[in-house]
């Protein structure tokens, strides 16, 4: 009988999690900005057990998707990058009918991700099946939008504050955040540790492992999708169930904080498509030019916003 070799067994190359504070801290030097962004860091991180079981447990969802603004230009799905539709503070909606929300404010995966389906960064209809079978008691009556910003302090000292007397209102119990672009998970990480040291349970559903871990969360369901997708692949519902079972399933049994769960699911076959988000390498001087450009446009969009 013919011995297996241990390498056949071997992961195939790029099957590991993009590392995007180098990433992007290496596109924006190459785009001519001196300063890298400073990214959140702390050592203790907060936690909280959950005081009853998952299924009597109110649960709310906080999103950094932002609220369809009929003056702000193209913000269906594959829209190009447009600052003048981002918020600048944390909202209420409904979640008993589909909420109107888009993420062409924010820099998601759009080579790979046409953010076609809203239950891949939007996970209503999941949480009210959870509750429908039993997993959860049920799901808020109102969800929440976290503003994504890069100003921690803005974060820390104005949004998280905000955000945390919402949620007492509604006396919720357990919270699951869903980011989508590489700042939007640092903004749901900080929300996380303040809803934490405040007594309600969380678990963030990340696509960018190293962003929510180097911040320090209690719990984290990493999928290695591309940015944008966080509550499952696009167009694949088993995929969206399995996603958010895993985090609910984290949220009730972790032990202690830092704790990451990584799902088993694969994007696609092979891992290419982890070599073109925000890869300088990959660019022309022309395209970096351009790129330049065009981000300064939208930071100039973004500010006459506010």
């Amino acid at each position: 009988m013919t011995g297996i070799n241990a390498q056949d067994k071997f992961a195939m190359h790029g099957d590991e999690p993009i590392a995007y504070r180098k990433r992007i801290r290496d596109y924006y030097l190459a785009l001519g900005y001196e300063h890298p962004y400073e990214w959140a860091h702390y050592r203790e991180v907060p936690f909280t057990a959950l005081a009853k079981p998952l299924s009597e447990c109110k649960v709310a969802l906080i999103t950094t998707a932002a609220p369809f603004k009929s003056d702000a230009g193209e913000q269906g799905p594959g829209a190009p990058y447009n600052g003048a539709a981002k918020f600048y503070s944390v909202y209420e909606f409904d979640t008993h009918a589909p909420p109107e929300l888009r993420i062409s404010h924010i820099a998601y995966d759009r080579d790979h991700t046409p953010a076609k389906d809203p239950n891949t960064y939007l996970p209503i209809a999941q949480l009210h099946a959870a509750a429908a079978d039993g997993v959860v008691g049920e799901l808020a009556d109102r969800g929440f939008g976290l503003p994504t910003n890069r100003s921690q302090r803005i974060t820390i000292n104005q949004d998280c504050p905000d955000l945390l007397e919402r949620v007492k209102k509604q006396a919720i119990d357990a919270a699951v955040l869903v980011p989508n672009c590489p700042v939007c998970h640092q903004s749901v990480s900080l929300a996380a540790r303040h809803l934490e040291d405040a007594g309600v349970a969380t678990v963030v559903l990340s696509c960018a492992k190293d962003i929510v871990e180097y911040v320090g969360v209690p719990r984290m369901l990493f999928s290695d999708f591309p940015l944008g997708n966080a509550a499952g692949k696009p167009d694949d519902p088993e995929s969206q169930r399995s996603t958010l079972r895993m985090a609910l399933a984290l949220l009730a049994s972790a032990a202690a904080p830092r704790t990451t769960v990584q799902s088993p699911e694969r994007f696609m076959a092979d891992h290419l498509w982890k070599e073109s988000y925000s890869n300088a390498a990959r660019l022309s001087d022309e395209e970096i030019k351009h790129r330049r450009s065009e981000f300064d446009r939208q930071k100039r969009k973004a500010r006459q916003g506010t």
